[in-house]
Formats: C-alpha cells, sequence, structure tokens
C-alpha cells in the first residue's frame, strides 16, 4: 500500500540567492502576494462600473496603504503568533520575537493587523473603512494562496496521518515520526486562496463593492469557514496540540469570524449601495 505514496519533491527552501543575499520561498510568498494584490487592487479601483459611482478610494491612497498593510501583516502576524501560539517560549525567549527568518506567523494576528492598519489609513485619510477594508480582502486571497503553497515546499505546517492508501498522502522530510499525512497545505491553498478568490471576484463583478462592508464581511465568513474545515486535516501545533473537545487554536481563533462576518453582510445589505451620481442629480 506504501507503494500509492506521493513522494515529496525535493525543494530547497531558497528561491533565489544572489551573492550573500538570499529569499526564502516564504517570503517570497508574501512579497508576491503583496505585489500582485496591489496590482489587483489597483485593477479594481479604476473600474468605475464595480462601485456606485466611482471608487472612494484613489489610485495614489492604496500606493500609499501597501506600506500600511504590509506592516500589519508583519507586525499583526508576529504577535499574533507569539500570544496564541507559542507565549511561553518567548517569555523564556523574548529576542526571539524579532527573529522572522526562522518563521512563525499567524493569520489571524495577520488580519488583525491589517484591521489596524485599514482603520488608522482609513481616518487619516477620510476614506471609507469598509470600502478600504473590502478592497483588502478582496485581493487578500492572493497572498493567503502564495503563502500556503510556500508552507508546502517548506514541507513544514502539515497534516494529520492518513491512511497510506490516499492516493495523494505523503511522508514529509522534517516530521520526526515519517507517518503518511495529508498535503494540508494544499487542501487550505485551494479553499482559502482559490476558492475564496473566486467566490469573492464574482461577487465584485455582480456588485458586491456598491454595498460598503459585502466584501469584508463575505471574506471573514468564508475564510472562517474554509479555515475550520481545514483544521480538520491540519496536525496542530506541537506545543499546543489539541485542545478543549479536540478543537484546535485555529478554530478557536476562527469562530469569532463567522459572527462577525455575518453581521457585517446583514449590515451591508440592511444599509444597501449608497446613490450614485447620477441618482443624486
Amino acid at each position: 500500500m506504501l507503494l500509492l505514496l506521493i513522494d515529496f519533491p525535493k525543494f530547497s527552501p531558497v528561491a533565489l540567492e544572489i551573492g550573500p543575499f538570499a529569499i526564502r520561498w516564504y517570503a517570497l510568498g508574501y512579497i508576491c502576494g503583496i505585489t500582485f494584490g496591489w496590482f489587483y487592487a489597483r485593477a479594481l479601483i479604476k473600474n468605475d462600473r464595480l462601485w456606485a459611482g466611482s471608487s472612494p478610494i484613489t489610485l495614489p491612497q492604496i500606493d500609499d496603504f501597501i506600506l500600511w498593510v504590509t506592516l500589519g501583516i508583519i507586525v499583526g502576524g508576529r504577535t499574533g503568533y507569539v500570544l496564541f501560539y507559542n507565549p511561553s517560549f518567548f517569555i523564556e525567549h523574548p529576542a526571539a520575537i524579532f527573529k522572522l527568518w526562522e518563521g512563525g506567523m499567524s493569520f489571524h494576528g495577520g488580519f488583525l493587523g491589517c484591521v489596524v492598519a485599514v482603520m488608522g489609513f482609513a481616518r487619516k485619510n477620510g476614506i471609507s473603512i469598509l470600502s478600504l477594508g473590502d478592497i483588502t480582502c478582496g485581493v487578500a486571497p492572493i497572498g493567503i494562496l502564495l503563502v500556503r503553497l510556500a508552507n508546502f515546499i517548506n514541507g513544514e505546517l502539515w497534516g494529520r496521518g492518513t491512511d497510506p492508501s490516499l492516493p495523494w498522502s505523503m511522508i514529509f522530510p522534517l516530521d520526526p515520526e515519517q507517518l503518511p499525512r495529508h498535503p494540508s497545505q494544499l487542501y487550505e491553498a485551494g479553499m482559502e486562496g482559490i476558492l475564496l478568490f473566486i467566490v469573492l471576484a464574482v461577487m465584485i463583478r455582480l456588485g458586491a463593492l456598491k454595498r460598503p462592508g459585502m466584501i469584508l464581511g463575505s471574506f471573514i465568513l468564508i475564510y472562517g469557514l474554509t479555515r475550520i474545515i481545514g483544521e480538520h486535516f491540519r496536525q496542530p501545533d506541537a506545543q499546543l496540540g489539541f485542545l478543549w473537545g479536540g478543537l484546535t487554536m485555529g478554530m478557536l481563533l476562527s469562530i469569532p469570524m463567522l459572527i462577525v462576518g455575518g453581521i457585517l453582510i446583514v449590515w451591508a445589505v440592511r444599509r444597501g449601495a449608497p446613490p450614485s451620481p447620477d441618482a443624486v442629480r
């Protein structure tokens, strides 16, 4: 039966190396995710047909926002990992908090960091928090997809053990138990990245950006659902294991997203779309 196992591809953790400088796949996932998301955001902003009139966000504003959201992702993601996943280790080794090259980022922390960045930038520039949140969440699955693929390339965050007869089960080189496991990184890339992007893109084409908060709420709700599903296949972090009733930290952090996402969707529907300039005239 073991013959059905797929050999884990032998990837180098370094994607690009120029002299003494090396860019790892994980870092490249973030860099490309932010860059491609920025290009997509600009395309959405330029398409007036997607908005109730013209976009409430200008191209120079979204260009300036990139620095804010990048800091939100990095600071929030690292802070979330420290607080949610390994607080005892970092209490004993506080200097390790700043060693980002050793890995350790939390999506939920990064998301909260982005929320802070969106609120701060929107207030400073006098633009709609909900609309900026819609744009940010509409492009976010691109980065999620690339980072999950980087997780797979690195052979980290592997899945739970499975029957070796599963045709796509794998043995990950870094796994000390060397068990056949689900390639859960690919499951998450498919659900949190590809599926979520397609759903939000269709909603945007159908006019969801005309209802501020709709894409934001849908992203939060759907991501929470897909993350909970993915956690059923993903091996919990060794230092945490399973929590109450077989739940994982990823599940617990995703449950509030279902509530918040649902509230935002209902709010967006009840508020309706703002009147277009033509209707006002």
